[in-house]
């Protein structure tokens, strides 16, 4: 299939170079249709859908999205999104004054505030491992995180993609080396399924979310929560419907609880073995191909980036996925009081170009990160990088 056919997959703006599919994902038009036409079905007989037909068909949904992560389905329930099933998981679990959260400082902003909502009611401590940007290896990055490690943590979150610095982590090695000191870890894997090739049995850790809506490409609306068998049974999502005193005995009690939390439209996440379809056609190599394709486009477009404004000392290739960021010079002027970088308002507005550029806790303080997905381009970046020459954009010392 030729690239232009691609791009005609999607409903993207095509006056606009769109390099964040990081942030929300864009669904193909095919899977939007069959969405559709679900919808389509569910209100032509709302009861029957909803009351009889919707476990059936929650359950294929389920299987096939196990099959993909290489995932227990009975360990696997569909949530709206990755922040949703961290906050499922913090909030039911019990933490006392003096216990300990480990984090990294390259963490998603809103599952810090999840931890940092619950150590407050609690009296838990919070400790951010910090993991440096250039020049990391995956053995410097399972080092910081085990060194924050002691005998208060009950709880470490990792990243398997990191959101702003793009940075593949080792989550099977830090899995590994907390499995001795009996300390659960939580992989917030927003960006793992469909980006990398994730085998959640394989890395062993007690959960790991995920997001359908980004790299697999299916609706919004659509992520999994996965728990391992010890640690599902005290799990409670984030409302509480009629699971919770349910005399069932056909059906386990996480999915009693997790598969009905009131009406909602379950259709995004029944689209997802159509993505799963969609998305692994659109190269003879199928998914595995698709990655490899998304993964050197993004070492291609970081290294043209890179190039045109000076960024030298780099993470590793093995720290790469489908996302790429590069940490720039700080802010010359003062921030227009938004909450978007003037940087990426100006790309935006005068440049067509959509890239974010996200603030960064460590010096100098802000990166750019673009993304690849299989209706990107090399001239997309080649376009960003004379956009950010033309106006001196430098990258950090």
């Amino acid at each position: 299939m030729a690239i232009v056919d691609m791009r005609r997959l999607w409903d993207l703006d095509p006056d606009v170079v769109f390099l964040n599919h990081g942030s929300y994902g864009a669904c193909p038009r095919p899977v939007l249709d069959h969405q559709t036409k679900l919808r389509r079905h569910l209100e032509r007989r709302p009861v029957q859908f909803l009351s009889y037909d919707l476990e059936a068909l929650l359950d294929a949904a389920r299987n096939a999205l196990a099959t993909f992560v290489s995932a227990d389905p009975a360990g696997v329930a569909f949530v709206t999104n990755a922040t949703t099933a961290v906050n499922a998981i913090v909030g039911s679990m019990r933490f006392h004054p003096g216990d300990e959260i480990v984090i990294t400082d390259h963490g998603y902003n809103a599952c810090r505030n999840v931890v940092d909502h619950a150590a407050g009611r609690s009296g838990a401590v919070v400790r951010s491992a910090s993991v440096p940007f250039t020049g990391l290896t995956p053995d410097a990055a399972c080092e910081a995180v085990l060194a924050a490690v002691g005998a208060r943590t009950r709880l470490v979150i990792v990243d398997h993609v990191t959101s702003p610095t793009a940075l593949v982590l080792p989550v099977a090695r830090i899995a590994a080396e907390l499995e001795p000191r009996s300390v659960p870890l939580l992989i917030d894997g927003a960006h793992g399924p469909g980006m990398l090739p994730v085998d959640i049995a394989a890395i062993g850790a007690s959960y790991y979310v995920g997001n359908c809506h980004k790299w697999m490409c299916a609706p919004k609306g659509s992520g999994f929560l996965y728990a391992a068998a010890g640690a599902r049974n005290e799990l409670t999502p984030t409302v509480i419907s009629h699971g919770l005193n349910s005399p069932r005995t056909d059906r386990s009690r996480f999915h009693l609880l997790f598969d009905w939390t009131g009406t909602t439209d379950p259709t995004a996440h029944l689209s997802v073995p159509r993505a799963l379809e969609v998305m692994g056609s659109l190269f003879p190599g199928g998914w595995d191909e698709l990655r490899r394709q998304n993964r050197a486009l993004a070492l291609q477009g970081r290294r043209i980036v890179a190039d045109a404004i000076g960024a030298g000392d780099l993470p590793g290739d093995d720290m790469v996925g489908s996302m790429a960021a590069i940490s720039l010079a700080p802010l010359r002027v003062a921030s227009n009081g938004r909450d978007r970088d003037p940087l990426t308002l100006l790309l935006r507005d005068q440049y067509r170009i959509e890239v974010p550029v996200s603030p960064w806790p460590q010096a100098p303080g802000r990166v750019l990160r673009l993304s690849a997905q299989a209706y990107n381009r090399v001239e997309d970046y080649e376009r960003l990088a004379a956009a950010l020459a033309a106006e001196g954009v430098r990258a950090a010392p």
